[in-house]
């Protein structure tokens, strides 16, 4: 059989030499067609833009005037984050970091900055001074830069770690962002000093649960709890209170979901909101709307402490477990709540108008469960004290397995949220679950904790809490600023370590804190006194608070109450929600043994050699759309 054709055969075995080496070109290229979101890819060369969009769901403002965009999402099964910065008024670059507490210094940064020819793209970090350096090892990886009317975008991933000592390890908690614009070309990146630059810190949980948000009952309900038209006031910082009123005679309802309602316009000013329920006990609460600074401010607005909500800059809607909710109204509870809304205003804007709140959605049909809140840490006592002058000062509260065997039903507990909580001396906070004297699991953690960002937090996974389970909350400070001591209480410059847990079922439990045996600490007193060449003090005759600050501190009495708190008995605080101690004795309880302790994750970094790393530079490349 003659299958060619004489005087077409040149052509035809052209045509089909050309289609199956096309086909093959195809086939090849597909197979390289990765989706960012799903597969991992380190280092690049020049950058192109992403075949496959990424989500970004989560979004905030970097600065005060909204000029600044930060997008991103998670990949937990890569341990990848893809972050993406919208710039409204690009010039010759920005600059995007992360760093301890928001520090200039010491920071890890990536940059984009052209040198009035090309522009580049860098995994950077600062020393400190601020001088702004190449990372030898590029961990951030340019996807996508793009031109629109709206703007600049620049889209890139890193992962969680890169087992690069100059790197920051993105956690769960909190993470100081800095940010900057470059109005100016750089000829050399080793030119830039942050110092010298306009930039600006921001927080955020850049790592959020990736489970899906339940659906809202069909007989679902809003309640704005929501600020009076306030004009906001022109200094950097005003938290400012609202007393707001539920209808009369409401009944039991279940919360479900709540979010926040921003003014538009103020998205970037709107730092964060709470909202408080008030004690059952007061009948009446006085309308008050104003500082929560103020003299003016009724006294009694300081027993709405009771959190039913809160929210910070980048946080998403809250949604309860299917099964459970808050319970909003009815016998038992305040008519009355508490709107708290920070505002920071450090451009000093004048003249702005502000209704921002919490949105609550709210149903009368209940669910199986009531959600209950259980304040974990340490009691609000002055026999707690951090000496001055400390870099890292850990204090410990805890939740006994007395306590939780003694209030907990048969089935325990399911903790599915938490609220850290810690006053300006605060860095860090870790509550972890204990059970047969073994770490068990890490309920909540932030290495970066700050006090002025405060938000209730979503568990990956629900933690279980059995009778006779042990809850651990132990809190890092530093008052290397002070020159006093710092004791436990509710003003600002005292000291606070607690876990506001979210949980159900709900049980009478309301409080399972600790603090240091006041007799042991009485003889700290006459043991740092002798050893001082001072008296005895006499126990009666002066407070705590100021037999603390009567000390001559250094390292050996720091070290000798440190010791004291990890030794000596405690006193227990098993509270009932009527602020009333469970039967029992909980005086001069020994401290809860913990004979072994949770290894940190691996990271994939550390699982063997990595693939090679450029240490050069991404040259940033056109883009169809107009990109730099």
């Amino acid at each position: 059989m003659r299958l060619l054709n004489k005087d077409l055969r040149l052509q035809d075995v052209t045509l089909m030499y050309l289609t199956v080496l096309a086909t093959l070109v195809v086939i090849l290229v597909a197979s390289y067609q990765v989706d960012p979101a799903a597969s991992p890819s380190r280092g690049v060369s020049t950058p192109t833009s992403t075949s496959t969009p990424v989500q970004l769901p989560y979004h905030m403002p970097l600065d005060p005037r909204g000029h600044l965009q930060l997008s991103w999402n998670i990949s937990y099964p890569l341990q990848e984050l893809y972050l993406e910065v919208r710039c409204s008024e690009m010039k010759h670059g920005l600059i995007l970091g992360m760093s301890d507490r928001g520090e200039l210094t010491n920071a890890d940064l990536v940059v984009l900055w052209d040198d009035g020819h090309q522009s580049y793209f860098g995994d950077a970090w600062s020393d400190s001074q601020g001088r702004v350096s190449l990372d030898t090892q590029q961990d951030y990886q340019l996807m996508d830069t793009r031109q629109t009317p709206e703007g600049f975008s620049l889209l890139f991933k890193r992962p969680f770690s890169t087992c690069d000592p100059r790197d920051y390890i993105i956690e769960e908690g909190t993470v100081h962002l800095i940010y900057g614009v470059l109005d100016q070309p750089i000829h050399s990146l080793q030119q830039l000093n942050l110092s010298q630059i306009e930039t600006g810190v921001q927080r955020a949980l850049l790592l959020r649960p990736d489970t899906p948000s339940p659906s809202l009952p069909l007989d679902v309900q809003t309640l704005e709890v929501r600020t009076p038209d306030v004009t906001i006031p022109t200094q950097e910082t005003t938290y400012w209170c609202h007393i707001f009123q539920l209808p009369p005679n409401m009944p039991k309802n279940h919360i479900v979901m709540y979010e926040s309602v921003v003014t538009p316009g103020n998205e970037a000013i709107v730092h964060h909101m709470e909202v408080f329920e008030c004690s059952p006990e007061m009948s009446t609460v006085p309308q008050y709307s104003g500082s929560c600074d103020s003299k003016m401010k009724p006294a009694s607005l300081n027993y709405c402490r009771h959190v039913l909500a809160a929210w910070a800059m980048g946080a998403e809607s809250f949604y309860y477990p299917p099964d459970a909710g808050l319970p909003l109204g009815g016998p038992g509870s305040s008519r009355f709540l508490r709107l708290e809304v920070h505002y920071h205003n450090p451009l000093l804007l004048s003249g702005r108008k502000d209704n921002s709140g919490v949105r609550l959605y709210h149903t009368p049909s209940l669910r199986r469960y009531d959600a209950g809140i259980m304040e974990l840490g340490l009691v609000y006592t002055p026999v707690m004290a951090i000496p001055p002058r400390e870099q890292n000062f850990q204090l410990t509260g805890f939740c006994t397995s007395k306590c939780t065997q003694t209030a907990l039903p048969p089935g325990g507990i399911n903790i599915f949220a938490s609220q850290l909580h810690t006053h300006l001396a605060g860095r860090g906070v870790r509550t972890v679950l204990v059970r047969g004297g073994r770490e068990l699991k890490v309920i909540q953690e932030d290495k970066h904790f700050s006090t002025h960002y405060q938000i209730i937090r979503m568990l990956r996974k629900m933690v279980t809490v059995l009778p006779g389970d042990v809850l651990l909350t132990k809190c890092t400070y530093n008052t290397e600023d002070r020159s006093q001591p710092t004791v436990g209480g509710f003003g600002i410059m005292e000291e606070m370590c607690v876990n506001y847990v979210h949980y159900y079922p709900r049980t009478q439990l309301e409080l399972c804190k600790s603090n240091v045996d006041p007799g042991y600490l009485q003889k700290y007193f006459s043991f740092i006194n002798r050893f001082q060449g001072g008296d005895a003090c006499s126990c009666a005759q002066t407070s705590v608070t100021d037999q603390f600050s009567s000390l001559s501190w250094d390292s050996f009495s720091g070290e000798v109450l440190n010791s004291l708190y990890n030794t000596a008995p405690i006193s227990m605080a098993c509270n009932q929600s009527s602020a009333k101690l469970f039967p029992g004795d909980w005086e001069r309880q020994e401290l809860p043994v913990v004979t072994s302790q949770l290894q940190r994750p691996r990271y994939p970094c550390e699982g063997g050699k990595m693939p090679s790393q450029s240490s050069e530079p991404t040259v940033v490349q056109p883009d169809g759309d107009g990109g730099v």
